[in-house]
């Protein structure tokens, strides 16, 4: 459990680097924000934000075609298919 833990702030301290090089300032950015509501990335944005977690993380996230997600969601689906690390 504590592992999965990690793995979520990892990939959100991640998230928000992506972000903030996309020009969306860090106080805007937190776990319940939507990436398109919230923080207005349009498509160009998105598949920059998923190139830069493919790059990460090795994983294929597609997500221009899925409803508006949260940076929490999207943690969740980066973190869900990376193999435990041990300590």
């Amino acid at each position: 459990m504590t592992g999965n833990r990690t793995n979520n702030l990892t990939v959100m301290d991640t998230l928000k680097a992506i972000l903030v090089g996309l020009g969306i300032p860090e106080d805007a950015i937190g776990e319940d924000t939507l990436i398109h509501a919230h923080l207005g990335l349009d498509s160009v944005e998105t598949v920059k934000l998923s190139l830069e977690l493919k790059r990460e993380f090795d994983l294929d996230l597609k997500l221009g075609t899925r409803k508006d997600l949260t940076l929490a969601e999207i943690c969740q689906m980066v973190v869900a298919p990376l193999p435990a690390r041990s300590a």
